[in-house]
């Protein structure tokens, strides 16, 4: 593999790469972020106010809890990956994308097309009963066919590339892209039950259905929020800081040790149950070993602004990318602690592996899909900066708090859910009933809820912003960002 030490890219002229669908890219996955925190906040006040479910089955909990983690994961995760890869595979490459553009178009309402069918079927309730709840057989073949398009897109466009390096990020996107096709068609193998019905079955049953359903989910976390969005971290970073990768060796063994060690951690999902004792062995071993690389990757990203740390002050985009994979380096600690069985045996089904979650999905997430916007919005319309670095600061600080309020809280009540539930009396009896533990637990929920207003606070902020930047509006505190204008964004 051939080895490219820096981001820079010396860019074909503007009109040559297809920065239209990555507008609109970038558009979609504003609109799908506001939804998805929009629904997540509902939910969050649900549980702390059950009366919120309002006595329909449209607006329940069960129906709109998979809306909201299937919104914020394919819809605002989705289409920030899709349009940042298109964007970097066309800079890093110096080539435009291949197959054209009706080909990017197709991929690209095929994609929304995809997202609104599954939120149809999940306000219907049609979906197959499994942990994330997936759409009806009919759409994962839908979206099977937008992928492979995607993958050839992609793929056809690095082949096709100019430059002789292929740039480390690319790497990355590849990856996200070709498992997350294995993960969904294995995942996805299932018997209809009729051609004009929703209804089918899967392929597999029991502790093997399981084991195949954790495989997928846990690899959903590694490679669509995890290997996709470093994808995003080692071009936007160093592009943000106008330095080169600390460490461009340190990102191939980071790439290699992540895929290779990922596929094989779905297992400690499974503690305690029928699954083989050597299997969720296995899983626990290798999600330990998965701290090395993770961290080394944590490492790589941050030592890039070693001698640009006053950027920092100015550039809203670049803070909110850095305290991204601050979170990436906490959330991939606390992962592999909490597949530890002894840990995993307190832990698990209770709020801290909630909390857990949040601050990987907000803090390392939707973090870097922020630092990303704020740098491709003014790039793709050609602005000279954003309209308010101190809106973009507002976010960031309204944001963080949110996230602080949620994960403290959760972390809180997810501990003492778990002592709560093992607490035994001096007769041997459970010492609380489900209800009391509930109970205890109701200033926690509503602490969760106020932090998810604070961060959809932010993201509406920031929609405010982007939208005054793409319509060429420049606020007094801005400092111009000299020549973007005229040159083509890199």
């Amino acid at each position: 593999m051939a080895v490219a030490v820096t981001t820079k890219d010396t860019a074909l002229p503007a009109e040559r790469y297809n920065e239209d669908v990555v507008r609109a890219f970038v558009i979609a996955t504003v609109f799908w972020g506001l939804a998805a925190f929009a629904v997540g906040v509902f939910i969050a006040f649900q549980l702390t106010f059950p009366v919120l479910n309002l006595g329909l089955e449209w607006t329940s909990f069960g129906r709109l809890r998979p809306l909201h983690t299937s919104a914020a994961i394919f819809a605002f995760g989705g289409n920030a990956l899709l349009g940042t890869s298109f964007y970097v595979v066309q800079r890093t490459c110096r080539a435009t994308l291949w197959g054209g553009r009706p080909l990017a178009w197709f991929i690209f309402w095929g994609y929304q097309f995809f997202i609104v069918m599954a939120a149809v079927g999940y306000l219907e309730g049609v979906t197959k009963s499994r942990e994330y709840a997936e759409p009806e057989w009919f759409n994962d073949i839908w979206l099977t066919i937008v992928w492979v398009a995607y993958l050839g897109v992609f793929l056809g466009t690095v082949l096709k590339r100019r430059e002789p390096h292929i740039y480390v990020a690319n790497w990355f996107y590849l990856a996200f892209i070709v498992t997350i096709a294995v993960l969904h068609i294995v995942n996805n193998l299932t018997v209809p039950v009729s051609v004009f019905g929703a209804k089918s079955y899967s392929l597999f049953s029991g502790v093997q259905d399981a084991l195949i359903q954790w495989w997928y989910g846990h690899n959903a976390v590694g490679f669509f929020l995890t290997a996709g969005f470093l994808g995003m971290m080692y071009y936007f970073i160093p592009k943000q800081a106008d330095r080169p990768i600390y460490s461009y060796r340190l990102s191939v063994v980071h790439f290699w040790a992540l895929i290779f060690l990922y596929i094989w951690a779905g297992p400690h999902h499974l503690h305690y149950t029928a699954l083989p004792d050597w299997a969720q062995t296995l899983g626990m071993v290798f999600s330990v070993m998965l701290w090395m690389p993770s961290w080394g990757g944590m490492i790589n990203g941050l030592m890039t602004l070693s001698g640009a740390w006053d950027k920092l002050r100015t550039d809203p985009g670049l803070r909110f990318s850095v305290t991204a994979v601050a979170f990436y380096g906490m959330s991939t600690f606390e992962g592999p602690m909490m597949s530890i069985k002894q840990v995993n045996g307190l832990s698990h089904y209770t709020n801290w592996t909630i909390g857990h979650v949040h601050s990987g999905a907000l803090g390392w997430v939707a973090f870097i899909t922020f630092g990303a916007l704020y740098y491709l919005v003014p790039a793709l319309w050609h602005r000279r900066g954003l309209y308010s670095t101190r809106l973009a600061s507002y976010h960031y600080w309204i944001a963080t708090l949110g996230i602080l309020f949620y994960i403290v809280s959760m972390w809180v009540a997810g501990i003492m859910q778990g002592l709560m539930w093992r607490a035994y009396d001096q007769y041997g009896f459970l010492q609380y009933s489900f209800a009391e533990v509930v109970a205890r637990m109701h200033p926690f929920y509503l602490m969760r809820a106020l932090g998810g207003v604070l961060f959809l606070l932010g993201a509406v902020i920031m929609a405010y912003n982007l939208w005054r930047t793409a319509r060429g509006e420049l606020s007094a505190d801005l400092p111009a960002r000299v020549g973007l204008a005229t040159q083509p964004a890199e």
